[in-house]
């Protein structure tokens, strides 16, 4: 059985102007190790969010609030 996002989730990498309260809240995730979490957990027990995994760690570089709710 494989994990995907919910159809509700729409990530996008669009470079669009981030508020100050937004950017603040990005700056204090911890969305790089929760994804690297979510990727030891694919290699040990949980191959079925493979799929999942691989759509949000392509954000990495440009974190939205979106993103993390999608992560969690």
């Amino acid at each position: 059985m494989n994990v995907s996002l919910g159809g509700h989730f729409k990530l996008s990498k669009a470079r669009t102007s981030i508020m100050k309260d937004e950017k603040a809240l990005i700056s204090e995730m911890p969305y790089a190790s929760a994804v690297g979490s979510l990727m030891y957990a694919i290699i040990c027990t949980r191959p079925d969010i493979a799929q999942a995994v691989g759509v949000v760690s392509r954000y990495m570089s440009n974190t939205r609030k979106e993103h993390w709710r999608a992560v969690k």
